[in-house]
């Protein structure tokens, strides 16, 4: 796969694709498609997902609307409030939120939305987008069910400008109508198998789906399109570990594609010795990283080879925000690789994650070490990298995931 054929593949999936979507299964049906063009059958395997179709969302604000989407899964509900502003999360601050519309900074993660209903908060404003870029974009939010564990309040999102008026101009009270039908749909997995000589295997993995405002071509088409040039080489080269190829669905919704195949595969996980995981790779700026949910050894490991292969590299032991996360979580060694461009050079999650921002023969370059990194992998008399957790990792996992809060 060269350059050109990368860059018409990001020319070619260049529309939104959210998880659940029907664009989401055409993506998927697009990527079996381009399986078979080297010769490989993969399969769609679906799970199901939360869905919402939002018929009502109002935000008004001292009697005046204000532009904003509501919170999907959020349920059906209308509250008026005084608006409080949650500048600090404290417990003082945070005592001030009872009967009150919260407006919060960030995104709403599992800990910020106990602590709003813990302390009484009757609905919550968030808020997205840049207040120096030129357009007034809101993202479409979910309120995942893992962080409401069936206890809903409603919620909109805002515009971050828009935000910054409310509270300059020191808005009183809040009003949010929210009326949506929730149901149950369906996401993909992707997956192609390619068997090698032993029955252990390595899992390489990207997601496809995309937020709201994305086209998703640096997140993550581009991981997408790895996995893709990956698959089309062991095809033609022998590799001694089976390869299994996961093109994931759902992962902007809370990793719901790999956290379905790790359930629906569980008595498989134990055959699996590796997985590579690729989010965000190839794009024209930024440094290539390696993060590491693994032994500290692989960090090593990695390094050492690039300095053979002489291609520039930052490595770290860590847990990386992606499809990586559930299978480690699982006791797999993970790496999940990625090229971090500065944020005022790429973005992700908004409308300015197009193609533009992609380069053809870096993206070439970046899936070239990958696939060497996996070849040496893949035909180990015995893969190198040990097949446990250790602590320090085990502790970031529950972190991550919420089973455990940060004490930081």
């Amino acid at each position: 796969m060269n350059a050109k054929a990368i860059m018409k593949i990001f020319q070619e999936t260049a529309y939104v694709r959210m998880g659940g979507s029907a664009e989401e299964l055409r993506t998927a049906e697009y990527l079996a498609d381009k399986c078979a063009e080297f010769g490989c059958e993969a399969r769609l395997e679906a799970f199901e997902v939360d869905m919402a179709t939002m018929e009502t969302a109002m935000l008004l604000v001292d009697g005046k609307e204000i532009p904003c989407k509501g919170y999907l899964c959020a349920g059906s509900a209308e509250v008026e409030a005084p608006l409080y502003y949650l500048r600090n999360t404290d417990s003082y601050s945070l005592s001030h939120c009872k009967n009150k519309i919260v407006l919060i900074d960030g995104y709403l993660g599992y800990w910020m939305y106990q602590d709003l209903l813990e302390n009484g908060a009757l609905g919550f404003i968030t808020y997205d987008g840049n207040a120096n870029y030129a357009d007034c974009d809101i993202d479409q939010r979910e309120l995942r069910s893992y962080v409401s564990q069936g206890n809903k309040i409603p919620g909109v999102n805002i515009n971050a400008k828009t935000a910054i008026s409310l509270i300059n101009n020191d808005s009183a009270t809040a009003k949010i109508v929210l009326k949506q039908e929730e149901y149950t749909g369906r996401s993909h997995n992707v997956i192609l198998d390619l068997p090698g000589e032993r029955p252990e295997y390595i899992v390489m993995t990207a997601h496809y789906d995309s937020t709201s405002l994305s086209q998703g071509a640096y997140d993550n088409m581009s991981g997408s399109v790895g996995l893709l040039y990956a698959a089309e080489y062991f095809s033609k080269h022998p590799h001694s570990y089976g390869l299994r190829f996961i093109w994931c669905g759902s992962e902007e919704r809370g990793l719901l594609g790999s956290k379905a195949y790790c359930r629906d595969h569980e008595q498989e996980l134990k055959d699996i010795v590796l997985n590579i995981n690729l989010d965000m790779i190839g794009c024209i700026m930024g440094k290539f990283i390696a993060c590491c949910t693994s032994e500290e050894a692989l960090t090593n490991y990695i390094k050492y080879l690039c300095k053979e292969l002489g291609f520039g590299i930052a490595v770290n032991q860590d847990v990386y925000s992606s499809d990586s996360t559930p299978f480690a979580d699982k006791g797999i060694p993970a790496v999940s690789f990625a090229r971090i461009a500065p944020g005022n050079t790429a973005t992700i999650h908004n409308s300015y994650d197009t193609l533009a921002v992609m380069k053809g023969q870096q993206m070439v370059d970046d899936c070239a070490f990958i696939t060497g990194f996996t070849e040496r992998m893949a035909n180990a008399a015995m893969c190198p990298v040990a097949r446990e957790m250790p602590d320090n990792m085990k502790e970031k996992l529950d972190i991550y995931l919420c089973r455990k809060r940060d004490k930081k």
